[in-house]
């Protein structure tokens, strides 16, 4: 039986902020969240969306976080990324779901497989989720997630759009 994905703060706010969140069903029936990124949306007030839907979302599971090896700790990333790293290299098989770039590279570098929002997105589009991935990448870029032009077209031209 695969993992729980593990996932991080930003795809949790911009998925959020679209009413995307379902997209993360797309990788588990349940996903997990350490309990140091809940803590920092919980830190954004109980009226921000994404807090709101950590304590909300039955499938979305706070849990604890191992103590970070000094392997990810050498990268100097985000307590969340860190946390999310963390779990998924306790928990061989796991998929971390995150954005940040420099994270994304310590998770390559340790055999962690990862995906993003954008990654997320492309992958609704081929599920056939979605008609069309643009009008999503739009919406998340306005809702502040930010998406190059060069980007947002070379994950475009890769699900035919």
């Amino acid at each position: 039986m695969a993992e729980p994905p593990v996932v991080n703060a930003s795809p949790l706010i911009y998925l959020t902020r679209c009413e995307l969140l379902h997209f993360l069903r797309m990788e588990g029936e349940v996903i997990l969240v350490p309990a140091v990124v809940a803590g920092e949306l919980q830190r954004r007030g109980p009226s921000d969306p994404a807090a709101r839907m950590i304590a909300n979302t039955s499938w979305l599971n706070v849990v604890a976080t191992p103590p970070v090896p000094e392997s990810v700790q050498s990268w100097d990333l985000g307590p969340g990324e860190s946390a999310v790293l963390s779990w998924a290299l306790a928990h061989p098989g796991t998929l971390a779901i995150l954005d940040d770039l420099a994270a994304r590279r310590c998770a390559e570098a340790h055999a962690v497989p990862c995906r993003g929002t954008l990654g997320l997105v492309l992958a609704a589009k081929r599920k056939g989720r979605i008609p069309q991935a643009r009008p999503v990448l739009v919406a998340l870029r306005l809702a502040g997630m930010y998406l190059s032009d060069s980007v947002m077209n070379r994950a475009l031209a890769l699900v035919g759009e």
